[in-house]
């Protein structure tokens, strides 16, 4: 291998490895700012968890499930609407569905 291919993949493997090392970084940020609120998201369009059993996004098998989170913003999610939710809104703990 020549000194110029060595270099390029040098720097190539050292960009990469920048870039990797970064994402949980940028992934927490986006986090900071959200909530994880149960019982708001539409069947198949929750985020992630949907009972024991289940993958993570879009497995919520009904509307306003409640042991399914949607990332919502922050100091949102106990004023968005869940019929099935006891209180009639998100709740940020996943709960026992009640007859919307």
């Amino acid at each position: 291998m020549n000194k110029t291919m060595t270099a390029v993949s040098l720097a190539f493997a050292i960009g990469t490895a920048l870039t990797v090392a970064s994402s949980p970084v940028a992934a927490a940020d986006k986090m900071a700012d959200k909530d994880k609120c149960f019982g708001v998201a539409m069947a198949g369009k929750n985020d992630c968890k949907a009972g024991a059993g289940t993958t993570c996004a879009a497995t919520s098998k009904i509307d306003y499930q409640g042991n399914a989170w949607s990332l919502v913003p922050k100091g949102t999610c106990d004023k968005t609407a869940s019929p099935t939710s006891p209180t009639g809104f998100g709740q940020l703990a996943e709960f026992k569905e009640v007859k919307a």
